[in-house]
């Protein structure tokens, strides 16, 4: 499986590109580029996106985060930096080498679709395969194959235009997935949908994910779609990376003011899970006792639900049924860390002896 490397990338746009890098290494700002007639889009950027792994960007319009993509895929060349992929150094390679990895290994899905009006949405699935000279018959079975994945068998012979916005965006995934890339590059790809045909997407996405296990780096401006679908997740800022973690080091961790605005308003009770809250038990390793129990990946929300049904604080297994923590009732509200709301069932005081603590 393939691993994506973003190492120290800088995007400028102007005059004297390669002097402005200098100057930017110098500590000299972005602001003070651009009364110079000089834009920095991306500044320095480097990370690391595991086979996989969804690698969420985020950040305003304006961040840099749509410039950072296309850098990954050689549509736009670095200033400076490098990008490897698979081992190989993509921003080193010829411009026919660069168009042969983007058929074979890299795929795209965009905002707005991008479906052939003319084509139907068998052939519109089908057209990376095209281009990377696919005899028909074989890229019609890839293409129908790709287009039951993402839950649109029988469409086949329809047009783009008889299909809800939704639907369009299948194909579009379809399509990327038709050719078996390595790498998925995802711009904004749900930003244009309803927000229940969204998170539609969203769960379609990851229940893709989950058979397929793709490399995916997925840009987005909203920050409950990143925590969402995140494996990790970048924030940037004005051409920078200001925090690269997971959803949960984001939220609990902020680096900096600007991401800590950014997250007030998150639900954390739906971001985080029972594996961020819960304390050692004091049998660990114990075997099925009998009560309720969640999984490490529970959302904290599901485990306020179950905290409100059971004496004891709440036991956390593994898949083998291995117990490998505990949430007091305590702790979720200290975890929360919303002591101004009314108290909820969630909130009432609980048994927290060491004996019904270990009976957990």
């Amino acid at each position: 499986m393939s691993r994506l490397q973003a190492d120290h990338l800088f995007k400028v746009f102007g005059r004297r590109p390669d002097e402005a890098v200098g100057k930017l290494n110098g500590g000299i700002g972005r602001d003070e580029l651009r009364a110079d007639g000089t834009t920095a889009a991306v500044i320095d950027a480097s990370f690391t996106v595991e086979p996989g792994q969804i690698f969420v960007v985020m950040g305003l319009s304006g961040s840099g985060k749509s410039t950072l993509l296309r850098m990954l895929n050689g549509l736009l060349e670095p200033t400076a930096g490098r990008v490897l992929f698979d081992g190989q150094d993509l921003t080193a390679l010829s411009p026919r080498e660069l168009r042969a990895v983007r058929a074979n290994k890299i795929s795209m899905v965009f905002q707005h679709f991008a479906l052939f009006p003319h084509r139907s949405v068998l052939e519109n699935a089908a057209y990376g395969l095209e281009v990377q000279g696919v005899s028909r018959s074989e890229r019609e079975r890839r293409a129908a194959e790709a287009l039951e994945l993402c839950g649109l068998a029988g469409w086949e012979k329809s047009w783009p235009d008889e299909l809800s916005g939704g639907m369009q965006q299948r194909v579009g995934l379809a399509r990327a997935l038709a050719t078996d890339a390595d790498l998925l590059l995802m711009d904004e790809s749900f930003s244009a949908l309803d927000p229940l045909i969204r998170r539609d997407m969203q769960d379609q996405l990851l229940e893709l994910q989950k058979r397929l296990k793709k490399t995916i780096v997925f840009i987005t401006h909203d920050l409950n779609e990143a925590m969402r679908l995140g494996d990790s997740i970048a924030v940037m800022r004005d051409g920078r990376i200001v925090q690269l973690g997971t959803a949960e080091d984001i939220l609990v961790r902020p680096a900096n003011d600007y991401v800590a605005s950014f997250i007030q308003d998150v639900d954390r009770t739906r971001v985080l899970t029972a594996e961020a809250v819960m304390t050692a038990p004091l049998r660990p390793g114990a075997g099925d006792c009998g009560c309720e129990s969640v999984a490490p990946g529970t959302p904290v929300a599901e485990v306020c639900a179950v905290s409100a049904r059971v004496p004891h604080p709440v036991a956390v297994k593994d898949d083998r049924g291995t117990l490998v923590g505990v949430v007091p009732q305590s702790r979720l509200i200290g975890f929360i860390g919303d002591e101004q709301r009314p108290p909820t069932a969630c909130d009432r005081p609980g048994p927290q002896t060491e004996k019904e603590v270990a009976h957990a």
